[in-house]
């Protein structure tokens, strides 16, 4: 590999910069579109100077069980293919990564399909995909001098970039939309010691906000505009298709929200395939919650050549997002995979979290979407049985225990919400029951049950 050589180039014009030569806000000076990283390196090496695909599998193998604190990341553990950072001994880490892939077995059944997965990134060390993104930001951050960091979120990059700048010795500044967070996510930032703001604004008033404030202070912006976040965010593509033995499975389904997730992914299987660690690239489709789908009109409408912002409203507030960053790269990666863009209603994201409650996981409801996606997907004939599939679960359940409690409590959906479903979703709720404490009044709640 050829360490420590990277640059940034603009995903519009093709516009090629260092990374010390990045504006505050990310955009570039020419279009103002977002960049991404790429090794200039890698495409000059040919034939025996190229890195040798089953010497790193072996590597990557190995420091799995290796006692370097920087092996224990999922992240760093592939930092051959994430070389930004002129020492990796400043590499910000909280051993993040390196998450689970579980088999959903009820699911598999339930819609016909032999192999279906969950990768669950809420086994993060804060809960959340963002982990693995704000490791890398966050070293580059620090490598940087920067002495302050900051974020706009609707929650779960507001408690990755606390705990990782409290872990790097940096102050973080949090911008969130008033009373449209789940408390959960903010009790996060908090005790990681940010200094938290909550705005009359949504997400997208608050970012816009924070670029004006970066752009007059010597603030570090670490939302998903900033490409090294997405270096680490496509080290999951990494550790699935080591876990498929270094093949792929035919679909990936991704939340949608700021987009900057799928556009990582999309990236981190590409680059595996340029470097011929793979074969293929899986099929990457993205969902939205009907209230919060800018990226769906947009592909619906003109194939992805423009987007119109939406006013967001959905309870998944992790992807209540109506005017995504990265729409541009997802919709590129969208189509390069021959995937769908699509989105699921309010019904539809509960009945999918609470079917993944009852394989024994649980969720945020915003990684809900990716079955409630896939349930379409598979009706419309898109998904063949014979077919693997993973949906990237993103958050952890403990995210937002509101939603979960509201939901088996009866009280999360309107009645015309719940119309034509009520049976549904009465097999998936399971309400606290109240009853007198003696063996008799346990064992009638239990038969009840039945």
């Amino acid at each position: 590999m050829n360490d420590n050589l990277h640059q940034l180039r603009c995903f519009g014009c093709g516009a090629r910069i260092s990374g010390a030569e990045a504006q505050p806000d990310f955009r570039c000076a020419v279009c103002g579109d977002l960049f991404e990283v790429e090794y200039p390196g890698w495409s000059q090496r040919q034939g025996h100077d190229r890195p040798n695909p089953g010497a790193l599998k072996w590597l990557w193998r190995e420091r799995r069980c290796s006692a370097e604190t920087l092996d224990h990341s999922g992240v760093w553990r592939f930092r051959e293919l994430l070389p930004i950072l002129e020492s990796f001994g400043n590499a910000v880490t909280l051993q993040e990564g390196n998450t689970p892939l579980y088999p959903l077995t009820r699911a598999a059944k339930a819609l016909g399909i032999d192999q279906l997965y969950a990768k669950h990134q809420g086994m993060n060390p804060t809960g959340s995909f963002k982990d693995t993104g704000m490791t890398a930001a966050m070293s580059v951050a620090k490598e940087r001098g920067f002495e302050w960091v900051a974020c706009a979120s609707t929650g779960n990059t507001s408690a990755a970039m606390a705990a990782y700048a409290a872990r790097a010795g940096l102050r973080s500044l949090v911008l969130i939309p008033e009373g449209k967070i789940a408390w959960g996510k903010l009790s996060q930032a908090m005790d990681y010691g940010s200094v938290t703001c909550q705005l009359k604004a949504d997400f997208d008033g608050c970012l816009t906000l924070l670029t004006q404030i970066v752009k007059e202070a010597p603030i570090y912006l670490l939302n998903s505009v900033n490409p090294y976040r997405l270096e680490g965010q496509k080290t999951p593509a990494f550790e699935i298709a080591e876990a498929f033995d270094w093949n792929v499975p035919d679909h990936l389904i991704v939340p949608g929200g700021n987009l900057g997730n799928s556009s990582a992914l999309g990236k981190g299987f590409r680059e595996l395939k340029e470097l011929g660690l793979v074969a293929r690239m899986p099929r990457i489709s993205v969902v939205q919650a009907a209230g919060a789908n800018p990226l769906v009109r947009s592909m619906a409408e003109n194939h992805g050549a423009s987007l119109e912002p939406v006013e967001a409203h959905t309870r998944a507030t992790a992807i209540r997002i109506g005017n995504p960053a990265s729409w541009r790269k997802a919709a590129r990666i969208i189509q390069d995979t021959g995937g769908w863009c699509l989105d699921v209603t309010e019904t539809e994201i509960a009945i999918a979290k609470a079917e993944l409650g009852a394989e024994g996981l649980g969720c945020e409801p915003a990684s809900a979407v990716t079955l409630a996606g896939l349930k379409k997907l598979r009706a419309e004939g898109s998904v063949a049985s014979g077919e693997s599939v993973v949906l990237v679960l993103t958050g952890h359940t403990l995210k937002d225990a509101d939603y979960t409690i509201d939901f088996h409590r009866g009280t999360l959906l309107s009645d015309e919400e719940k119309a034509g479903h009520e049976k549904e979703i009465d097999s998936l709720r399971r309400n606290a029951q109240v009853v007198e404490a003696t063996p008799a009044a346990v064992l009638a709640a239990l038969k009840g049950s039945a």
